[in-house]
């Protein structure tokens, strides 16, 4: 029998109408948007469905929505599929919360409020305007790390995820960002500033963990019914405060997603079922380790192939 593993995608994979077709075809799906429209006390799903865009890119709507379609896929493949048991879970930045919902640890109406308290505290411990985000393609992570140091002393810049082989993202102050481009063409590399207002997991938000920490400590946290890797440290995480204080450091500290997808793999995990909006996560594992199995669960037909395959 082949040993799954679960991921869950993060900001950045929405698009007006995701999950659409899940709500509209099952119940599951549909209660699940339900839900979150009564945790958060308006309609979420409204503007999931309907937008307009601009109003689902907002960070403190597009994390508890992303999450809401996720969970609506996962909540609609379990139906169908009652004994399934993946081997482990992960997810990027926000997914590693549809992770931890999954895996039983938390449940779905406080995720969706916690989310909502993430997104607003991430985008705005940063005045707007002020920092961002690049993708660095072509550069291994030992330069990138140097270009970041060099780069800092015009203004704060990190390593904000390791995303795959060759593909990593930065984050800062605007003008720490346009003089690592600099560095990072200088030295072959390929830099794209990225369409976000925040500089997410970089040190710049860490008083957002703070925010995170008092929001998290209002809910329960249950050990998982299987091990989540934990984006910090690529380490599987099972213990209840140990999830807590990971997902606290998660937002100022960089998400190491190949490493993640690495510890999967070293833990048995053969094959990937993404849960979510988008094939974003499909897309870096091809990279990372492209002989293994990936489907896509966002609609009835990702659901049919991982229900043929799972």
């Amino acid at each position: 029998m082949t040993a799954w593993a679960v991921m869950f995608p993060g900001q950045g994979s929405q698009t007006v109408g995701m999950g659409r077709l899940l709500h509209d075809t099952y119940p599951e799906a549909r209660h699940t948007f339900e839900e979150a429209d009564e945790a958060l006390g308006y309609r979420l799903s409204q503007v999931i469905f309907e937008g307009p865009a601009a109003r689902l890119e907002e960070t403190e709507l597009q994390q508890p929505a992303i999450l809401t379609v996720s969970i609506a896929a996962w909540r609609t493949f379990l139906a169908h599929r009652g004994d399934f048991r993946p081997r482990v879970g992960l997810g990027l930045s926000l997914g590693e919360y549809s992770a931890y919902v999954a895996s039983g640890a938390l449940d779905f109406a406080d995720a969706v409020r916690v989310t909502r308290v993430r997104g607003r505290a991430m985008q705005h411990t940063v005045p707007l305007g002020h920092g961002g985000m690049t993708a660095v393609l072509g550069l291994d992570p030992e330069t990138v790390e140097v270009i970041c140091q060099d780069a800092s002393s015009v203004g704060a810049v990190d390593p904000a995820n390791f995303n795959a082989p060759g593909q990593i993202v930065i984050s800062g102050l605007i003008r720490g960002l346009e003089r690592a481009e600099e560095l990072i063409r200088a030295q072959g590399g390929k830099a794209i500033r990225l369409p976000v207002s925040a500089p997410f997991h970089s040190r710049l938000l860490e008083p957002a963990g703070a925010v995170i920490a008092d929001a998290l400590a209002t809910v329960v946290i249950r050990p998982p019914q299987f091990p989540v890797i934990a984006n910090v440290d690529a380490e599987p995480c099972t213990d209840p405060e140990e999830i807590r204080s990971r997902l606290v450091a998660q937002v100022y500290r960089p998400v190491q997603f190949e490493a993640g997808v690495r510890r999967a793999i070293s833990l048995g995990a053969e094959a990937f079922i993404e849960l979510g909006p988008g094939k974003s996560l499909a897309n870096l594992l091809k990279k990372i380790d492209r002989g293994r199995t990936v489907v896509s669960v966002e609609d009835p037909a990702g659901l049919a192939r991982a229900l043929e395959l799972a």
